[in-house]
């Protein structure tokens, strides 16, 4: 089965659970905005979010006195095939009519094809993809090693993290935490977005983190400059 979905081409690749703050100014999302708040109770409250391959993902806002620019065309090709809805949680109207949202990510489905002119904003007729009600035995079996292996990547990578305490240990849950949160290529990310099992996901997740944890590992133990130790740490 396919759908129409209006479209939000984003640098970031959203996950079925994890939330998604996003900042509205120009008119055509705007526009979007106000078409889905609109909506009835009954209809999800929902637009699509895919990843862009290169390009950039809006118009640059523009400063008060400047005339709001042209907003880049984007292209199938310049989109990922898979992508994950995102649903409007809270809604932030500013005086001059932008928005401030809070999104959260709800079901995945693959772009067939995309369309930028029946509407202000992109559409793309889309095929959701399954999900499974609940986790196999694969799967099962394999959140604990996964949820070991991410705790000894957060400890390496922000020693005393809140998050260790934070952590689920449902496995589809946890398979969309870690591929959202570790410290991976948009491509990577978006391979596990489009993977078509928990099961799937939690293994090639597995591989990655402790590959990550590897090189933290490394990097931890080549001695530094006292000074570098005394300049206080990134924040990403």
């Amino acid at each position: 089965m396919s759908d129409r979905l209006p479209v939000f081409p984003l640098s970031t690749v959203l996950f079925p659970g994890l939330v998604l703050p996003l900042h509205i100014f120009e008119e055509r999302y705007r526009t979007l905005v106000r078409e889905l708040v609109a909506q009835s109770g009954e209809t999800p409250h929902e637009f699509g979010v895919v990843t862009l391959k290169h390009g950039s993902e809006v118009a640059p806002e523009p400063g008060d006195d400047d005339p709001v620019p042209a907003a880049p065309a984007v292209s199938a090709a310049d989109l990922y095939d898979v992508g994950c809805t995102a649903e409007l949680r809270h809604v932030t109207e500013l005086p001059d009519g932008r928005f401030d949202i809070m999104t959260v990510g709800r079901r995945r489905f693959s772009v067939v094809s995309v369309d930028q002119g029946s509407e202000p904003y992109l559409t793309a007729q889309v095929r959701w993809l399954p999900e499974e009600e609940e986790a196999g035995e694969i799967a099962q079996l394999l959140a604990p090693r996964v949820l070991t292996a991410f705790r000894t990547y957060l400890d390496l990578l922000r020693p005393n993290s809140e998050m260790l305490d934070q952590v689920p240990d449902d496995p589809t849950v946890l398979s969309h935490l870690v591929a959202a949160t570790a410290q991976l290529t948009v491509e990577e990310r978006q391979l596990l977005l489009a993977m078509p099992d928990t099961a799937s996901r939690l293994r090639a997740e597995l591989r990655l983190l402790n590959r990550e944890a590897g090189l933290l590992a490394r990097v931890r133990a080549v001695p530094v400059p006292l000074s570098d130790l005394a300049r206080p740490a990134s924040p990403n």
